[in-house]
């Protein structure tokens, strides 16, 4: 339907714009378009903020926003490299076990940050967290890779298999630092594993949307090869593909993406799975447009399920991890059931 539609990508795009300036707007504070503007002055003259309107904008709300929709571009384009890698159009992100090792790598500064004075538990609170998160998630994907190397070569069913054992092997030991952690410890665990955005900043958003940048314009170089993958390895190779270098190239542009994003995010599930599979039946499965379309889409609705998460409870504020999965699991399996993929039948529409 959209797949030779010239206006598919414009409209992506001011529907995202759309949804930042909606998002950036409403919440337990309401700021109003001219306040955003007048911020903005203010900001350029180097002048402090005239109003606790253009303050939370700054400071709180606008950080916030942005780092939502980079994220959801960062998990969206993810999947699509893993669908793309293993040729199936419903692996998630976490299938490399990143996200399980990142939630095991930040619940143990959740629990071991009791012990530190309280100089190092401020540090704890803005840096260990994320640190911890990312190495977790990288020291996990890693051994998944290594672990499924044989004679040089890596078997996507390998690394498929390996990766449902380590994703397991994580959330055992993210259970066993819960069992351990003391309430707050076990609260502010179950949180992260939700994932929240409401400790964003702008350096937090700076070093995404870095991360972010590189990689997009990196995988953007691998679209004729994932196109080519979609045929089969040896189909592949025949067309000049090197797969092992494929595969281990996907599998670091994938742990890079997906840890940088969960270690200031938390987890959020769903997100890589639902935006590529939705997309691919739209606009079929040339990875040239799948890719920047998943980043838009992917900005737009993590952005309204954050909205949702501000505004259903507000002033309260609920984990968008639990948005995003009362959304996405209803909506994948009405797209299993609409489109027939619950029966079993070979090949990987195109």
């Amino acid at each position: 339907m959209f797949r030779r539609n010239k206006l598919f990508f414009p409209v992506l795009a001011i529907l995202l714009l759309v949804v930042l300036i909606t998002g950036i707007a409403l919440g337990a504070v309401q700021i109003p378009l001219q306040d955003m503007g007048t911020a903005f002055i203010h900001f350029i003259r180097g002048e402090k903020p005239a109003s606790i309107y253009e303050a939370v904008f700054l400071k709180i709300r606008l950080p916030r926003v942005l780092l939502c929709a980079v994220t959801g571009a960062v998990l969206a384009s993810s999947g699509v490299l893993m669908q793309g890698l293993f040729r199936n159009p419903i692996v998630e992100p976490g299938l490399a076990g990143t996200s399980a090792g990142a939630a095991f790598g930040a619940s143990v500064v959740f629990v071991l940050s009791s012990s530190l004075s309280p100089q190092m538990k401020l540090m704890a609170s803005s840096l260990l967290v994320p640190v911890f998160a990312f190495v977790g998630g990288l020291a996990a994907t890693l051994l998944v890779f290594r672990l499924a190397a044989t004679q040089k070569k890596v078997s996507v069913s390998s690394l498929l298999l390996i990766g449902i054992a380590i994703n397991a092997i994580g959330i055992s030991g993210t259970g066993f630092m819960s069992y351990m952690a003391r309430d707050p410890q076990a609260r502010s665990i179950t949180f992260w594993n939700l994932g929240t955005f409401s400790g964003a900043t702008w350096m937090q958003f700076c070093i995404v949307a870095v991360v972010a940048s590189i990689v997009f314009i990196i995988s953007m170089r691998y679209t004729r090869q994932l196109n080519a993958l979609i045929l089969g390895e040896e189909e592949a190779a025949y067309l000049g593909v090197n797969t092992e270098q494929l595969k281990l190239r996907i599998i670091i542009l994938n742990t890079a993406m997906v840890s940088v994003a969960t270690a200031f995010a938390g987890v959020i599930s769903f997100m890589g799975l639902i935006v590529p599979h939705v997309l691919r039946l739209l606009i079929g499965s040339d990875h040239k447009k799948l890719l920047p379309a998943s980043m838009l889409a992917g900005a737009i609705l993590l952005s309204l399920a954050d909205m949702g998460a501000r505004l259903i409870l507000a002033p309260a504020e609920m984990p968008i991890g639990i948005i995003t999965s009362i959304v996405g699991a209803p909506v994948f399996i009405i797209l299993l059931k609409r489109f027939g993929m619950l029966q079993s039948k070979g090949g990987y529409y195109a």
